[in-house]
C-alpha cells in the first residue's frame, strides 16, 4: 500500500507515492535523488542523516517520509543559492573541516540551525547544537572553528 503525498524539499514540490514505511532519508535519496543528506547507521546515532524539517535538524533516518507531509525540507543541497556556497559551507571548506565528508552536511545543518536561532553563539552553544553529529575522522576543532567564523563573518556588517 502506497499513499500520495506532497513534500516541499529546498524551494521545490513533490509528489510522489510511499510506502507508510519508507523514511524521510530513503525517500531523499532513491525518490527525489538528494545523495547530500548521508545514510550511514540507520540507527539515528550518527547524525549524518541530519536535514532541516520546519528549520529544526531531525534525523532523516528515524523520520517517516508521510510524516512531513506540509512540512519544509531543506538538505545540504539547498543551501547554496545558484552557484554561490552558504557561507557555513565556505567556512568548512576555508578552515578543513571537511575531511572524508561523511557528517559534513548533519554537521553544516545543525549548524545553520543554531545560527538561524543564536547568531552569536559560544562555543559551549556549539558543541551543544552539534553534539548528535558524529564525526569519525576526529575533526571537531575545525568544526567548531568554521561555524565561530561564520558567526563572526555573518555579524559583521
Amino acid at each position: 500500500m502506497k499513499e500520495m503525498i506532497t513534500l516541499r524539499i529546498n524551494g521545490d514540490r513533490y509528489e510522489i507515492s510511499i510506502p507508510p514505511r519508507k523514511t524521510l532519508l530513503e525517500v531523499l535519496r532513491e525518490d527525489i535523488g538528494l545523495t547530500g543528506t548521508k545514510e550511514v547507521c540507520h540507527l539515528g546515532m550518527c547524525g549524518a542523516c541530519t536535514v532541516l524539517l520546519d528549520n529544526k535538524p531531525i534525523l532523516s533516518c528515524l523520520t517517516l517520509g508521510v510524516m512531513c507531509k506540509g512540512k519544509k525540507i531543506t538538505t545540504i543541497e539547498g543551501l547554496k543559492k545558484g552557484e554561490t556556497l552558504h557561507p557555513l559551507q565556505g567556512s568548512f571548506i576555508r578552515e578543513g573541516a571537511i575531511q572524508c565528508g561523511m557528517c559534513t552536511p548533519g554537521m553544516i545543518l545543525s549548524a545553520k540551525a543554531l545560527l538561524d536561532e543564536n547568531p552569536h553563539p559560544n562555543e559551549d552553544d556549539i558543541r551543544t547544537a552539534i553534539e548528535g553529529n558524529l564525526c569519525r575522522c576526529g575533526g571537531y576543532v575545525q568544526i567548531i572553528r568554521a561555524i565561530e567564523a561564520t558567526a563572526k563573518r555573518e555579524n559583521v556588517g
